[in-house]
């Protein structure tokens, strides 16, 4: 499996896209917001071997006088004893009460707290070797991809899920579905009519895809279609919202999550009675919309949003991808925080993709999270996502990052917690083994040294991760963090 995964990681280089000019000049917007390039995520290799976990190898750990956190009821339970044997949690209770197995190696959790692997519900899984060990050691064990060509990135999901790569666990939508001729070739299919959109969502689901993704471009017959096709072979229908019908009308007839602000734009528009296009203008053409919130009747964009609720849609709105958006230009100069993280391949694709555009207004990404915190506070399920393999998203510290701007506009710690945890797995069909610290359930969880709970920080200060069962103390992390540093930089 090593060299496969090796194999694919080098075919990678090979997807590129020949007319990106076309792509990056499709948006069209006011002069107040710059032309937004669609996320073109072009895979590239690593070109290097995969490095052997350090972990240790006992299958039975016993976690002694630990605070476990209760994502689900928003409380830590203190002076608990947890139980792991092999890849799940066997049991846990009061200190003193649970029998320690005698061949058990003993881990003292006195003063730290133990929470469920977080989630990064929107990443392009371009550098799976260094991204991996970034993601694990920042506790994010588990991830969707939303857009490679399929046969890539089922080989990935495999060598994630089985343990043949260092990395969290992982859903995929495979290649993404768009209008013809799509925004992204080398990752798309583009669809002509609805008939091609029903043929492609059974090849993907024969594929043995999780989910099915959409995208901008595609008429409203032919998105209707496929969220038809894909309620019959039993796939949720994910993405974009399409430039040709409203937000509420595709939650209406089937789409289960959308991602980034895509739609929203228009319900600004729409309650302002502003006219609304139905056809596609270049991605994020509305974003101007942004600027005009605060005119918006609250009660009124309420409702819209728990119309939403009601029709079962979730959102994963990637605050951080337009945050960092606004310095696009400090992060094309390789000189930025974290830097080291991002191998000279990853570099160059930022920089054959999003050179030329200019770095985004404060007001779209600052008046989405406050669109967001509304949501939230609509009931509408929020899921933690970031956009890997945009300029300047850094593998597993950039959903910490989410966190800490959903939590600054207003989100109550506990959400934003569910966010990054228990609602993604529960999404993903996960949430009968993850998600959360429960008997039974997958071993795949992160001890830390502060309460989550009380300030999402917190669940950056890391002192061990367990995924699958398999137990990486500080030192290991640390060799984890290493081991991705060397693989950037070849």
């Amino acid at each position: 499996m090593t060299n496969k995964v090796s194999r694919v990681s080098s075919l990678l280089l090979f997807v590129t896209i020949p007319f990106l000019a076309a792509c990056s000049s499709a948006a069209i917007l006011t002069p107040e917001v710059p032309t937004m390039v669609p996320n073109t995520s072009t895979p590239v290799p690593t070109n290097t071997p995969a490095i052997t976990p350090t972990h240790s190898t006992s299958t039975i750990y016993a976690i002694t006088n630990v605070a476990v956190v209760d994502v689900e009821n928003s409380i830590s339970i203190p002076n608990q004893t947890v139980i792991v044997s092999g890849d799940r949690i066997d049991r846990f209770g009061d200190q003193g009460k649970v029998t320690i197995p005698q061949d058990a190696q003993i881990i003292d959790g006195n003063g730290l707290y133990l929470m469920p692997g977080l989630v990064d519900a929107h990443v392009h899984f371009i550098d799976p070797e260094t991204f991996g060990r970034v993601m694990v050691a920042n506790g994010v064990l588990l991830v969707r991809d939303t857009g490679l060509p399929t046969d890539i990135v089922l080989t990935i999901r495999e060598a994630l899920n089985q343990g043949a790569m260092v990395g969290p666990e992982m859903i995929v939508t495979g290649a993404i579905l768009d209008g013809d001729p799509p925004l992204i070739p080398p990752v798309s299919e583009g669809i002509k009519t609805p008939e091609d959109g029903r043929i492609a969502v059974r090849q993907h689901a024969a594929a043995g895809v999780d989910q099915i993704k959409v995208y901008s471009k595609l008429t409203k017959e032919e998105f209707l279609a496929i969220v038809d096709e894909a309620d019959k072979v039993g796939l949720k229908v994910v993405g974009h919202v399409p430039d040709s019908i409203y937000i509420e009308d595709a939650a209406a007839a089937g789409l289960k999550s959308s991602e980034h602000f895509f739609g929203f734009e228009k319900v600004i528009a729409k309650l302002l009675g502003e006219p609304v296009k139905l056809t596609y203008n270049g991605m994020g053409s509305d974003a101007a919309n942004f600027l005009r919130l605060d005119q918006v009747d609250p009660q009124k964009l309420q409702a819209e949003f728990k119309k939403l609720k009601a029709d079962g849609l979730t959102v994963c709105p990637t605050v951080i991808t337009f945050k960092v958006f606004t310095k696009n230009n400090t992060f094309l100069t390789g000189n930025f925080p974290m830097s080291e993280y991002i191998s000279q391949a990853v570099f160059d694709n930022w920089i054959n993709l999003w050179s030329g555009q200019a770095d985004l207004p404060d007001f779209i990404w600052q008046n989405w999270a406050k669109m967001v915190n509304e949501l939230n506070r609509a009931g509408v399920p929020l899921m933690v996502g970031t956009d890997l393999s945009t300029p300047g998203i850094i593998p597993g510290f950039s959903v910490h990052e989410e966190m800490a701007i959903w939590q600054e506009a207003g989100i109550p710690t506990a959400d934003v917690l569910r966010g990054a945890t228990l609602i993604p797995a529960q999404f993903m069909g996960l949430g009968d083994r993850l998600g959360s610290v429960d008997e039974g359930k997958t071993a795949s969880m992160v001890l830390v040294r502060a309460n989550p709970l009380e300030d999402i920080h917190n669940a950056q200060q890391i002192e061990a991760v367990f995924l699958k069962g398999q137990y990486f103390d500080r030192q290991a992390i640390d060799r984890l963090i290493q081991e991705a540093k060397d693989l950037a930089r070849r």
